[in-house]
């Protein structure tokens, strides 16, 4: 378990497993007239957690029932946020069918692991619901074709700080989860994001594409080359997993931009270039510099491009050569041609390989 100030962190649940809870509740109210005030559901990898139901509604020819997500210690922007479903009978033989309520998105591009058209509710959520509903059809001796509307009050708001309209989800929030758990500041949320961005641009055969380490180097990238929002990846300190997922699924252009620091520690060898876990060799920029003396008294990164410059030496145009260079290396034989660009903090460009 991972801790923080010395105390464990609590685990979530996915809103793909909120969404669960919510249409077991709901299917069970419809078949029974009574939507129970908890509900127990089965996770992929076996685990078996009781939800609170929130929220109940039963009409002539549905059930509603709503969940509120809790992710844990994880500082998710679903967080509290309520998930619910809407559950209504269909003809016999149609089995489950998906449709996306009011904050859920609907898929407007390829590339993602549902076609366009469909609502943003990834597989593995769509099967747990499917388990959920069968689960309860054989107990009750009831028909399961049905079809489930999940929602999400605000989430068209809560969207906009996400990925999903560079993803081309459009109207609202995904219903995601491979597990149903959410781990506290996991780090796999955000490389699942990166991918599908890159499967988005090589299914929409995005000629040039762009992967920035933050909003101020992704501001520059995009005014530099003129590219769309959809053109860039937020690939955040995650640069080794990035250029290791365009190695196997290449476009033709990549750009990568970031500030000075981060991109030094990527030249260097890093490929987390998050402060915790990787820090810059101010002794080996200074010696890249070619003139050590120079730099021998800087305190940070900054401060050694400051001392550069003031020399006139372009330290981050050195930078800038060898982390394309090492880029270079580590997408060999993919076939991606690759830039480097790098930005100060007022997001002016001091230097591009």
């Amino acid at each position: 378990m991972q801790q923080r100030n010395g105390n464990e962190l609590r685990r979530g649940w996915t809103t793909g497993a909120c969404a669960t809870a919510a249409a077991k509740a709901a299917f069970t109210g419809l078949i029974t007239g009574a939507i129970p005030a908890q509900v127990g559901i089965t996770l992929p990898r076996g685990e078996k957690p009781v939800f609170d139901i929130a929220y109940q509604g039963l009409e002539k020819d549905s059930a509603t029932a709503g969940v509120i997500k809790d992710a844990g210690d994880d500082p998710d922007v679903t967080h509290q946020a309520m998930i619910v479903a809407t559950v209504r009978r269909l003809e016999g033989g149609k089995g489950v069918r998906f449709r996306a309520g009011p904050g859920v998105g609907t898929i407007t591009l390829p590339g993602l692991p549902l076609p366009p058209g469909e609502p943003a509710i990834n597989p593995v959520p769509r099967d747990m619901m499917r388990a959920a509903v069968f689960e309860v059809a054989s107990e009750l001796g009831a028909p399961g074709d049905v079809e489930i509307e999940v929602s999400i009050p605000g989430g068209e708001k809560l969207a906009e700080k996400t990925w999903n309209g560079r993803l081309g989800i459009v109207g609202g929030l995904s219903i995601l989860g491979t597990t149903g758990i959410v781990k506290p500041f996991s780090c796999s949320a955000w490389i699942a994001s990166i991918h599908r961005g890159i499967d988005v641009a090589v299914a929409n055969g995005f000629e040039h594409v762009a992967a920035a380490t933050g909003s101020t180097s992704e501001a520059a990238v995009r005014a530099r080359h003129h590219l769309p929002e959809d053109h860039v990846l937020d690939m955040g300190d995650f640069i080794g997993g990035t250029l290791k997922y365009l190695k196997s699924h290449p476009v033709p252009r990549l750009t990568i931009a970031g500030g000075f620091a981060k991109l030094t520690k990527f030249a260097q060898g890093a490929n987390d270039l998050h402060s915790g876990r990787s820090q810059v060799d101010l002794k080996a920029l200074a010696e890249m510099s070619g003139q050590p003396e120079r730099l021998s008294g800087a305190r940070t990164a900054k401060h050694a491009l400051e001392l550069a410059e003031s020399a006139r030496i372009d330290l981050a145009g050195m930078v800038a050569a060898a982390g394309r260079t090492r880029a270079e290396a580590l997408l060999a034989g993919s076939g991606v041609a690759v830039g480097l660009m790098i930005t100060d903090r007022e997001g002016r460009i001091v230097a591009e390989a």
